[in-house]
Order: structure tokens, then sequence, then C-alpha cells
């Protein structure tokens, strides 16, 4: 095993250490006139579940494109270690809503993997290295047995663990899952949520989850932020879903 998948691999088992932290500062977006969100304060702490929930139109996916970069925000988002202080470089992993592609499309698991991590096109040289990489991170999520599969014929669940692997690899700092389970059956919403229950105690990152999904919530979400433009309640799922506020927005 070659020294960069030593080290790969050894960062896929390293455990949260509690000490980095994504600060959001007075985070806002403005579209013309329209204030989309405002006044964001957050702290993200690495090996914790983190689930912004709210009515359709609060904000929730605002707010993840302003963090991935996608639109234009006030305010400063910052990646600490808590040990000494120091800023460093975030980096994002993004699982989204949907992924748009022709249902009759030849591409393969194989073939949208690699294009995001390799710079060789994939049409050029398929590599034994590549393919064993691949294959590793799709174990991550239970689906190395899908990387010879063509995407049109995967379910919606297994495409979402396809789309996990390769956001963690290389395994971020922060990953953000973006109602990543619409429309997938309660038997791949409950995988899914395991995934991630273990996701989060076998590496050294920050999970920031969008969710309809109140039940899954309740059950394993370490902090809830409810959002409608800004910051209603944060806190505990208890705390939160007992909350004044929680009942104004979700009656």
């Amino acid at each position: 095993m070659g020294q960069e998948a030593i080290k790969r691999k050894y960062r896929i088992l390293q455990p949260p250490c509690g000490l980095h932290c994504i600060k959001m500062n007075d985070i806002g977006v403005r579209i013309g006139r329209e204030t989309i969100i405002e006044h964001i304060n957050l702290h993200i702490h690495c090996g914790k579940l983190t689930v912004i929930i709210g009515r359709n139109g609060a904000g929730k996916s605002t707010l993840i494109k302003a963090i991935l970069g996608e639109i234009r925000h006030t305010g400063s988002i910052e990646f600490r270690d808590m040990r000494d202080k120091s800023i460093q470089d975030l980096r994002v992993g993004y699982v989204p809503q949907h992924l748009n592609f022709e249902k009759n499309t030849p591409t393969s698991v194989y073939d949208m993997f690699a294009s995001y991590i390799s710079n060789v096109p994939v049409f050029l040289r398929k590599t034994k290295m590549l393919k064993e990489r691949i294959s590793q991170s799709l174990e991550m999520f239970q689906a190395q047995e899908l990387i010879d599969r063509q995407l049109g014929d995967l379910s919606g669940g297994e495409l979402q663990r396809v789309l996990l692997s390769i956001a963690c690899d290389p395994v971020p700092n922060l990953l953000l899952l973006d109602e990543p389970v619409s429309g997938i059956d309660r038997n791949g919403i409950e995988l899914f949520y395991e995934h991630i229950n273990s996701l989060k105690k076998r590496c050294d990152l920050a999970i920031i989850l969008v969710s309809h999904d109140l039940d899954y919530v309740q059950k394993y979400a370490d902090n809830v932020i409810l959002l409608d433009r800004t910051v209603l309640e944060e806190g505990s799922p208890a705390q939160v879903f007992a909350s004044g506020k929680f009942h104004e927005v979700f009656g």
C-alpha cells in the first residue's frame, strides 16, 4: 500500500477529537431587496450531527449554498483548531438532494467516482490502484458492489450511498447533506441515518444535515437548529422540540 493510501486509510479511521469547530459569524444572504437569511451565528463541532429544520422557504438550502460558497453572503465562516485557536482551511463534502442525469446514461458508478477524484479522463485509462481506492471508499457505506453498475440502474438509496462515498473521499472537515433522503423508501432512510451515525463516530468531521424527517432527527441528531430566516432555537432534539418556537412553526 502506497504512502497516500496509508494516510487516507488512517484519516478514515481517525475518530473525532472534539477540538475542531466551524464558526459561522453573522451570516446573511440578500437577493435584491429580499433578506433570505440573516444573523446566523453557529458553532459546529466535529463528531456531531447537526440537523437544520424549518418550514419550506425558511432559508435552509440557502444557508447550505452560502457555506459552499455558491452564493454571496455577508459574515464569515472559520474553521478553528481549539487546541491552539488557529484558523485552518475548511474542506467541505456535499451530498445534494437530487443528482440530475439521463436515466439511460451509460455512465457507471466507477466513471462518475473517478471523474471526481482523478485528473485523468476516465475514458483514457482505468487503473487497478484507482479502482481499489474507489472500492474502498464505497465500502465505507456498503456500496462496493455497485462500482460497475450504471447510474440509471441504481435505486434512490443506492445512489445516495454512492454520493456519500464520493463526498467522503477524502474525508472532509464538514459534510453537508441537503435533504439527501428525499424520495427514498423507509428502509433506505433508516440505512442512510445508520451510516451517518457510524460515520460521525469513526471520522474526525462535523456533519450538517437539512431534514424534514422529524422522527429521525429526534433519534439521531446531536444538535438541532430551528431556522426561519434566522436561528429561532438551537439545542438538543428534546430542547428544540419542546420549545414554543417549534410548536409555532410545526403546529
